[in-house]
């Protein structure tokens, strides 16, 4: 099962989450910033729609899949504050 953490960071003078390389805005304070990435990591766990997906790989080849609607990532929350 696929790991989505969010990790609590200072950030442009204040605090952010961050999830891999990607940022969230810049909140005040980090009470602020750990309620937006508890938040945010809720949503992940929502089940969504099984729907069908196509993609192309990075070779160019084109693929069908579908995606299970209840396949939702775990969330951790790492406070580094």
């Amino acid at each position: 099962m696929v790991m989505v953490k969010y990790e609590i960071v200072q950030h442009d003078g204040g605090w952010a989450y961050k999830v891999g390389d990607a940022l969230s805005e810049t909140f005040r304070s980090h009470d602020a910033a750990l309620k937006a990435a508890n938040k945010a990591a809720a949503r992940q766990k929502r089940p969504g729609v099984t729907d069908g997906i196509v993609y192309q790989d990075a070779k160019g080849e084109w693929h069908e899949e579908l995606a299970d609607g209840r396949d939702r990532p775990t969330t951790q929350i790492v406070d580094g504050g």
